[in-house]
């Protein structure tokens, strides 16, 4: 791979080459990029869905918006660190292309803010159980009707394929969805395989990253982006992800620890026992304390572990450029990182305190029943009204759904599923549960 293809500012559509040098100086097209996520319908619906603690109650405790938001910021910062030392490596992509330090910076940024973009309510439990209806529940009985690669899309409902459908979806026979840049749409796309096979040797291939719906698109993208083809599944990971991987990895160990402090379930004896040896070479004890509120102390260690790992993880990424760009680098970032014992300690203390506490298993238990109530409701009744079986009621339940979800008669099984699938992964948890009431009669429409 080199990075003259991986920065293609090409989009969807395009009927000509876009060049960098041609480009706006003062809005360059990776910038449009984040700001088309930005204002995006599915970006805003982040405000109300899961990071970790469900529903949350205090304004301390961050949902995916701002985690998304905090991943793109420290993703920018990776990729403008990194952008330097590869334009340094790489003086021609400066001077003859005429790429920038920021671009790198934009790239990462754009491609973080939208990273959970396809996630469905209640966070990763959401995933579950979507993947569960099928699997274990009433959507078992469509199997036989399904090739292994579509049944493998429900089955191992994934995130990040849900997000690059978003991304790139055509609406109305328009094409391209949001018609983000190729470098940055690779640079998103952190497991670059579809759902078959399962396993693989290849930290970047252990999840999958688009739906067969999404093959030909995936694979254009590819192609225009010189990435190496694994094999008839998989592809090489666009370097870029890499910084996307490290960016998220810093903020959900950091930040979910943070909430966990902020509600009372961690000690604060524990962030000091876990960061001090991270900042002890930026900590300024004094100012540390002098600070009287606690969370203002964890703030400051939080804001100087950050800026550590920072540095450090774009010092691992560019002293294995090489081996990245050969696709030969088979860790993450952090696994090479020297704090990778003291975030390993935070995570584990995390998944303990926070991931499994009572408040946060009750609601994902919740979430599980209320994901696969409203997702058997509506796909018993498109499946029911295709063959010509439906009741009334199912009649009736079809008229609820948005006119992009609407089935067409045309639509075979599998286009079908996957259209109340992303109905459902794309409500926000508040209106999942109003909705799941509602059919339930629970609540009546007010």
């Amino acid at each position: 791979m080199n990075w003259e293809n991986l920065l293609s500012l090409r989009r969807d559509g395009d009927t000509t080459k876009r060049l960098r040098i041609e480009e706006n100086p003062i809005r360059s097209g990776f910038e449009v990029d984040f700001d088309r996520i930005v204002f995006s319908s599915a970006f805003r619906r982040l405000q109300d869905k899961t990071q970790v603690i469900p529903l949350p109650k205090s304004g301390f405790v961050h949902n995916r918006l701002t985690h998304s938001l905090e991943t793109s910021s420290v993703g920018r910062s990776l990729g403008r660190i990194a952008g330097k030392m590869i334009l340094d490596k790489h003086p021609h992509l400066k001077e003859v292309l005429g790429y920038q330090i920021d671009d790198f910076g934009a790239i990462v940024a754009a491609a973080c803010l939208a990273h959970d973009i396809g996630n469905p309510p209640f966070g990763h439990f959401g995933e579950k159980a979507i993947g569960n209806y099928f699997s274990n529940g009433k959507g078992l009985q469509y199997k036989e009707y399904l090739t292994p690669e579509q049944w493998h899309d429900l089955t191992r409902f994934e995130g990040n394929a849900n997000g690059f459908k978003i991304l790139t979806q055509h609406n109305n026979g328009i094409t391209g969805g949001i018609r983000l840049t190729y470098a940055t749409l690779g640079t998103f796309t952190k497991y670059p395989k579809n759902s078959l096979p399962v396993e693989h040797p290849l930290k970047s291939q252990k999840k999958f990253g688009f739906f067969q719906s999404e093959n030909e698109q995936f694979e254009a993208i590819a192609q225009e982006l010189n990435l190496e083809k694994i094999d008839s599944h998989s592809w090489m990971r666009h370097p870029l992800a890499y910084l996307l991987e490290a960016a998220d990895d810093i903020c959900y160990s950091i930040i979910d620890f943070e909430d966990g402090l902020n509600l009372g379930w961690i000690q604060e004896d524990a962030a000091l026992e876990f960061m001090i040896p991270i900042v002890k070479d930026v900590l300024i004890t004094e100012k540390y304390h002098k600070m009287k509120v606690p969370s203002d102390r964890f703030s400051y260690l939080r804001a100087l572990t950050i800026g550590v790992l920072v540095q450090d993880l774009a010092q691992v990424f560019i002293e294995n450029e090489e081996a990245i760009l050969c696709g030969t680098f088979n860790y993450a970032l952090l696994d090479k990182s020297k704090y990778n014992a003291q975030v390993e300690d935070i995570k584990r203390l995390t998944i303990e305190k926070v991931y499994n506490h009572p408040k946060v298993l009750e609601t994902e238990a919740s979430g599980h029943e209320i994901i696969t109530g409203i997702l058997d409701t509506f796909v018993t009744a498109v499946n029911l009204n295709h063959e010509g079986k439906g009741s009334y009621y199912d009649q009736h339940i079809l008229k609820l759904l948005p006119i992009e979800y609407s089935p067409n008669e045309e639509d075979l099984l599998y286009t079908r599923i996957q259209k109340i699938t992303s109905f459902v992964s794309e409500m926000t948890d508040k209106n999942a549960i109003s909705l799941y009431k509602k059919l339930k009669g629970i609540e009546l429409p007010s």
